[in-house]
Formats: C-alpha cells, structure tokens, sequence
C-alpha cells in the first residue's frame, strides 16, 4: 500500500477502504508518512469530503491510535457531553452536577482554555484547591460514590488527533466537516462514555458561523456515533452573544451556582436544560423529555443540583465555603465600566470579541504556558434585545491591570446598536438523534 495511491484515490473524489485509512492515520502517527503527504491527503478530504463510513472508519482509526477509558467499573449508562466551543459557556458545569443529582454518572475529561475560549478546567480551578490531578481508580471511585467527577485529558488519548490536528492548523485545512467531526468523536470515544450529548454551537461566536453548517457537523457527528456503537444525540445552540452574563473563570463559577440556585439567565437555563434532558433520557433515567423536565426542575427547587455540585467540589480537594458563598472566590482589584456610545436597542454582541476582552484583561491564555488571573473577567450588564441610553453602563471589566484601554476597545467594538428592537433569536433551533 502506497500513500501516494491513496492520495491520488481520494483526489479523484474515490471512496476509501477502512483498511487504506488505518494506513495514513497509523502511518503518520509512526512517522512513516511524511507532513507533506499528509497534507496533500488533508487537502483532498477538504475539497472531495467523505462518506459517512470514511468518516466513521477515521474516527475509529483515531480513536485506537492510543489508549483507552475503560469506564467499565462506573455502574449505570456513562453519558459524555462535549460543546464545540463559546464564550460563556459553563454548560457543563451546570448540567454535570444537575443530572448527577437524578443519578446519571457523570466521568468527564475536559480541556483547559486557549484563546478567547474558556475552558471548563480552569473554571473549576478558579476554586481554592480544587485538583483535577487523580488516578484512573480515583476518578471511577468518586464517580461510584459521588455521582460526578471531572478530570483533565490524558496525553495518550488520540495522539494521531493531536498531530493530525496541528498539521491542519498550519495547512487551512481546519474548516472540514469530515476532520472536525472525527476529531471531536475520537476524543469522545476514546474517553470511555456509553452515549454522548453534543452541543453543537451556531452564530458569530461560534466555529460554525451558519445554521446550515452547524447542522452538517451535527449530523455527521451523530452518524460517527451511530457507526461506531455510541448512542449520540446533537443539539444546536446559539452562539450569536455570549451565554449568560458572565465571562471569566471565577465570575462564571458564580454564575453557575446562580443556575444551580434556579436564578440563572433565560438563555444558560434554557440551554442548559435542554442538554440536561437530552443526557437524562439516554442516561435510561426518563423516558420523555417532559418527564425529564420535571425531574430537573425539581433536582433544582430541592437544592439537591447545587448540594451535588459542592459535594463534587469537596471530593477534589475544593473549598466548599467559595460554592456557599460565591464572594470567597476570587477578586479582582480594578471594576472598570464600560458605557453605551449611543442610546437606542443592543441588535448585536459579538461573543468572540467579548471573549478577546476577557483574554487581555488576563482572564485566559495566548499560547499553552501563560497563566490565567482566575478574578478577571467581564460582566455583560446588557444582553442583544435590551434599550440603554447613551452613557448607560453596559459591562464591567474585572482586572487586576492598571491599563484596560485596549480591552475597553475591543469590548466596546462587540457592542451594535439598532433604533428598533431586534428579533429575538432562538436558544435551542433543533435537536438531532439518529
């Protein structure tokens, strides 16, 4: 088997052979091909796309490029939940704990931020000794005892994914349906759980800028499911502003409690419950998405939701007092306002200028080695849809920098304005299950 027969194939818009694939992805893991033919075949996925099985049979391919979680020991149906990515985003610490007080496992490896995207990681880290550092029996014990546990990814999982990933990067071959969709499964199945939940973001904050898009790389990310075994069910969500009021690691911590409380924003409970519904039922614990509903509600009205959440808290070392009291956790020193330039309707927010704020007040990082300031952050006082009069305070930049002139530009540079009221947008636009 050549590489340069199995360019040549895709090339001419030809199907692939399982076996064909496993050749290029093990062999560029081994260092057998080179990044030149690599990227001439990641060239070719990008301009003649793949089937469903090709994409499936990558994945695959991936996924066993390393090691595997072996979630065997963790009792009940294990279901992951992955986002594509957004400002704001704490979904998964609110759902986590919410569908781990119904008694849906929750074992869940996440990443840490980089760029203008938070990560669930640092968030938590936001708590004083909070420590994501366990041992495999660690993690499957706690989820056994306690319901929930989050930890940090393995460098072992999908390694041919993180090579292959940093070719495309350097190559424009990262806006590809088939290679965003492999690489985001692989890392999900690797990783052990019996369905996955994706919340697949759409808008101006998003990778997937459009509706269309959004639904292709949902579709083929639950047929990847369907391939290989894996019960998985997408929901596409707005990224069109950033989610809830707060963005910032400490300040989003706060905000989950606040969901949690049941006093969360319209758009992080309605999104937030929708992916909890979706997780509850494939979890085997509803069978509808009305009586799941009611569940969740309840988990949440009881206090039982937020109960979980510090109890998960405490079992990795975390202070529980900081969930108790939200004002223990981090501080900033400087609380800069940031005032409306004109009066009239907020038609836009653009969420990844919101999220390039937060990044230069310090809140997250430009290359892997850069320390975050879990206090900085932005409060969001105006949400698309809301009037303000001019000079009316429309955010709040939390830092601990004296010069905040180049993130107040960048904020203010997120803010549109309309004399009429914008349409409302929709938090959730579809749900897509095999």
């Amino acid at each position: 088997m050549r590489m340069v027969d199995i360019i040549q194939k895709k090339r001419d818009g030809k199907l692939l052979a399982k076996e064909e694939i496993e050749f290029v992805v093990n062999g560029y893991k081994n260092d057998s091909i080179p990044d030149y033919q690599m990227s001439s075949f990641l060239m070719s996925v990008f301009f003649k796309g793949m089937t469903k099985e090709e994409v499936s049979w990558l994945t695959d391919a991936m996924v066993h490029s390393g090691e595997t979680v072996d979630l065997s020991g963790i009792k009940g149906t294990k279901v992951d939940k992955h986002s594509t990515g957004g400002v704001g985003d704490k979904i998964s610490l609110i759902v986590g704990p919410l569908v781990a007080s119904v008694g849906v496992p929750v074992a869940k490896m996440s990443g840490r931020g980089l760029g203008h995207t938070g990560g669930t990681i640092d968030k938590l880290e936001a708590v004083e000794g909070f420590s994501v550092e366990l041992t495999g029996q660690q993690f499957i014990d706690n989820v056994n005892k306690h319901g929930i546990s989050i930890i940090g990814q393995s460098g072992d999982l999908v390694p041919a994914d993180k090579k292959i990933y940093a070719l495309r990067d350097v190559t424009a071959t990262v806006d590809s349906i088939p290679l965003i969709a492999s690489s985001i499964m692989s890392k999900k199945i690797a990783m052990g759980a019996d369905a996955i939940v994706l919340d697949v973001k759409t808008g101006s904050g998003a990778f997937m800028k459009t509706l269309d898009r959004a639904k292709d790389l949902a579709s083929t990310m639950v047929e990847i499911g369907s391939h290989l075994n894996r019960n998985t069910i997408a929901v596409i969500t707005d990224m069109n502003q950033p989610l809830g009021y707060e963005v910032g690691n400490a300040n989003e911590m706060k905000e989950v409690v606040e969901v949690l409380k049941g006093n969360g924003s319209e758009d992080l409970v309605e999104i937030s419950m929708a992916i909890a519904t979706q997780m509850s039922i494939l979890g085997g614990i509803y069978q509808t998405e009305e009586e799941a509903r009611e569940g969740l509600n309840r988990a949440i009205e009881s206090g039982a939701a937020l109960e979980k959440f510090k109890e998960f808290i405490q079992t990795q070392n975390g202070d529980g007092s900081q969930i108790e009291d939200v004002s223990k956790l981090p501080q900033a020193e400087y609380h800069v306002e940031a005032k409306a330039a004109q009066s009239g309707y907020i038609s836009d927010i653009d969420a990844e200028d919101i999220g390039v704020a937060a990044l230069l007040l310090g809140a997250g990082r430009q290359t892997k080695e850069d320390k975050i300031d879990y206090s900085a952050g932005v409060t969001l006082k105006k949400k698309a849809g809301d009037k303000v009069e001019e000079g009316e305070v429309i955010a709040i930049l939390h830092t601990n920098k004296e010069d905040t002139k180049q993130a107040m530009d960048t904020l203010h540079g997120a803010f549109s304005y309309a004399e009429q009221q914008p349409e409302k947008r929709p938090y959730v636009y579809e749900i897509i299950s095999k």
